[in-house]
């Protein structure tokens, strides 16, 4: 019997059809989603393959294989994370962090070249690993670049590698450097230095800090000095062998802040602390209690010279020199050069007219209001062009607009004995 083919109902192709489409879609989305997820991990594996730490073929690893690997494979992690927030880094040793912090800002950004246009110009060189007597580790590495066939030398470190479990976490060597140094204790400052320091000065430099502390209300904030002659010991002292930015630098002063701790490492004929400049103690000490970036800068340099100064000059003998060579000139406006900054000279030394302008506006304020107002005004934030939120506050605590600012300073600069 000739039997006649069914057909499926009509319905029921449409919904066959559906099926397929959307088994076509998630078939789809799938394929892009794995194309996606390939991307990203070679973008990851290569970005890590380029970053990676190199080996030099004849540096002496440790000989237990085991050992040598965990120590690179770390190495390479504190590098790597050497790129974030020193907070973020994971591989600081925990008991020495602010002593690393100083010399992890100076890896931050290592390897980019701007010269180059590229980010990773300069590669990470492992190139000597030394097992000390307390069986840590000191390692050295050094960034390298090259361009066709030339060897260029960014930087080279020095850490100790401290060894936990099956892993290991990095510290800068100052304490290594400095642990046969002296130390003088007066208040929560701590000078450590090599073989004598100045008594008298510490006792003036501590006398002032405490009065920098109580204005700005810093209370239990210690403070570690450590002395030395130049910059070459001070990098040496730290961690750094060489970096190219210092080259022919004679001096410096670096710091680092962590939780209630600053790290102040002179690099600046201080090995005996003779010398100290208030200004920067001032700086230093506000640096203590809020991040520099919500700091108003011209405020910031306003209460530093007001308070302490500038370059070896008293308030008066710089407030002096600005009134001949800036305040002779009675056409100056001074929002003018709020916007457009111009100099004048105390002795060898430039220093900013808008920041003793700001110095005489702190002035009024802590006399009126007190120094809570002078920290108002301090918090005004970053500069920024048309300084809308600096007159807004500037008139909430004192009344002086943007309108009759140039008048009103004119009456402070008459006025400053």
């Amino acid at each position: 019997m000739l039997k006649i083919a069914s057909f499926a109902k009509p319905e029921n192709v449409c919904s066959n059809f559906a099926e397929i489409l959307q088994t076509d879609n998630l078939i789809k989305m799938i394929m892009k989603l794995i194309y996606n997820l390939t991307l990203i991990f070679v973008t990851v594996f290569a970005t890590a393959q380029i970053n990676s730490l190199r080996l030099n073929p004849n540096i002496v690893l440790p000989n237990d294989s085991i050992e040598s690997k965990n120590l690179t494979t770390s190495l390479n992690n504190f590098l790597f994370s050497a790129r974030k927030t020193n907070e973020e880094n994971k591989y600081v040793f925990e008991n020495e962090k602010i002593e690393t912090f100083i010399q992890l800002d100076e890896i931050n950004g290592i390897e980019k070249s701007g010269k180059y246009k590229d980010d990773f110009f300069y590669k990470p060189y492992l190139t000597n690993v030394v097992l000390l007597k307390d069986n840590n580790y000191l390692i050295k590495v050094s960034y390298i670049g090259t361009n066709e066939n030339v060897a260029m030398l960014r930087a080279s470190f020095e850490f100790i590698a401290h060894k936990s479990n099956n892993s290991f976490t990095f510290s800068s060597p100052l304490l290594r450097n400095t642990k046969n140094w002296k130390r003088e204790k007066i208040g929560n400052n701590i000078f450590h230095y090599q073989n004598t320091i100045n008594k008298e000065k510490i006792k003036e430099f501590s006398k002032l800090t405490s009065s920098f502390d109580l204005k700005l209300n810093a209370t239990n904030k210690i403070s570690d000095y450590y002395c030395a002659d130049n910059i070459i010991e001070m990098q040496k002292l730290i961690g750094i062998d060489y970096k190219s930015d210092y080259n022919g630098q004679e001096e410096s002063v670096w710091s680092a802040s962590f939780g209630d701790r600053k790290l102040i490492v002179f690099g600046n004929n201080n090995s005996t602390f003779n010398e100290f400049d208030p200004h920067d103690l001032f700086h230093d000490r506000l640096s203590l209690v809020i991040p520099r970036s919500e700091v108003n800068k011209p405020v910031d340099e306003g209460c530093a010279y007001l308070y302490g100064g500038s370059w070896g000059f008293t308030w008066r003998e710089i407030f002096k020199a600005f009134k001949e060579q800036m305040a002779s000139n009675k056409n100056i406006r001074w929002d003018e050069i709020k916007e457009t900054p111009i100099s004048f000279k105390t002795g060898n030394y430039s220093n900013q007219a808008d920041y003793i302008v700001n110095a005489l506006l702190v002035k009024k304020i802590e006399k009126e209001k007190g120094f809570v107002g002078v920290w108002e005004f301090l918090k005004v934030g970053p500069f920024e062009k048309g300084n809308e939120k600096y007159y807004k506050t500037l008139e909430k605590l004192t009344g002086i607009t943007k309108a009759n600012y140039n008048d009103k300073i004119w009456e402070l600069i008459n006025n400053e004995k």
